[in-house]
């Protein structure tokens, strides 16, 4: 059983898809594991630690020649995957709807793809869920993103020569990001308060010490959807949270979006009008700028300003914090693969019927056959 682990080449992509630790749990399971020269440097695991751990190295065509399984953070250029044997899995965040005529691309290699991002939210696959594990720390590095670009203290100091006030936050979108970036801006002292379309969210936000700030009144929308995602909420609740929010925003120093539908462009939460409405010197951070962005005139890969108020909008957030998102991911991948492997074929096997692989099969047999994508 041959798994390669490939060095990523999306630019600005610094994660790894396996680190030592991993490598040295898939060794133990009777794996030979193949890895591309350099695949974690960029995440600071060098080389020797994964020779250490067991593995052996090599150029792309030399582990992906013979592999079973190919392990990526982002899919790999289908191009660069020559010499790859049919029916070995690909298992990796493939970004389908995002890169459908790569999936196409990779049934013609006669790969079986798994999108980890479509892994369900069921409580045997939270160890495999590689969309919290990455949104966690994602949520962390916006408050430190908009700490830096704040030009202000967060926590009240009072000093000899005066009180310095608390930073007042506003989460929007209380999801896996949304939750650590209230505890965080919370640890560093700020004035938190949260909102999000479900409504179950409120007590989420009151057990980390924020404030909610939620749409009342407005009966029967709970805005869950499957899987615990939010959904898109109607035309009067849209504009309730409207007016309830822009009277929020204008009295915030720093506001950080989270709101993603998956397979949908990121909900616009705010507009340029509730931008202007912000004092100088505020900041917002939209982790959501990669899928269309959830403020109106943020930029994706770049930090902007709009009427004062800095609009950040960087890229791949993860890979900002490479080493330790790196740790999760690849624990996320090691944790799917362990929960299906079979000792007596040394290798892992998804059951036909089973929800897990159902949901994460892209291809197999030179079809794609994943639901989500042919419906």
């Amino acid at each position: 059983m041959r798994i390669a682990v490939l060095k990523e080449g999306a630019a600005g992509e610094r994660r790894v898809a396996a680190v030592p630790e991993t490598v040295k749990k898939f060794v133990a399971l009777g794996a030979e594991m193949a890895v591309e020269a350099a695949a974690g440097e960029a995440a600071s695991y060098a080389d020797a630690d994964y020779a250490a751990a067991g593995a052996t190295l090599g150029s792309r065509a030399e582990v992906v020649k013979g592999a079973d399984i190919l392990l990526g953070v982002q899919g790999p250029d289908p191009a660069s995957l020559a010499g790859v044997q049919p029916g070995a899995w690909l298992v990796a965040g493939l970004n389908p709807f995002g890169e459908r005529a790569r999936v196409d691309d990779y049934a013609k290699l006669g790969l079986e793809a798994l999108a980890m991002e479509f892994m369900p939210r069921i409580t045997r696959a939270q160890s495999m869920d590689i969309l919290s594990s990455q949104s966690n720390l994602s949520g962390y590095k916006a408050v430190l993103d908009a700490a830096a670009e704040y030009g202000r203290a967060f926590p009240m100091m009072m000093t000899a020569a005066g009180t310095v006030s608390a930073a007042k936050v506003f989460v929007m979108g209380v999801g896996v990001a949304g939750l650590q970036a209230i505890a965080t801006a919370r640890r560093l002292g700020a004035q938190v308060s949260a909102t999000d379309v479900r409504s179950a969210t409120k007590e989420q936000i009151l057990s980390l010490g924020a404030k909610p700030i939620f749409v009342e009144n407005v009966a029967g929308i709970e805005g869950e959807g499957s899987g615990g995602y939010a959904t898109e909420m109607s035309e009067e609740y849209q504009k309730a949270q409207a007016e309830l929010v822009s009277g929020h925003i204008a009295k915030q120093d720093v506001v950080i979006t989270t709101a993603l539908i998956p397979g949908r462009p990121a909900p616009r939460l705010i507009s340029d009008a509730q931008v202007r409405a912000m004092r100088p010197g505020s900041v917002i951070v939209d982790l959501a700028v990669e899928q269309g962005g959830n403020v109106e005139g943020a930029v994706a890969g770049e930090v902007v300003e709009k009427h004062g108020v800095k609009i950040v909008g960087h890229r791949n957030v993860p890979s900002r914090l490479a080493s330790d998102t790196s740790a999760l991911f690849a624990r996320n991948l090691y944790n799917f693969l362990s929960a299906f492997w079979d000792k007596d074929a040394g290798r892992p096997v998804l059951p036909d019927g089973d929800e897990i692989g159902e949901a994460i099969r892209l291809t197999k047999g030179g079809q794609v056959v994943s639901a989500r994508l042919t419906s």
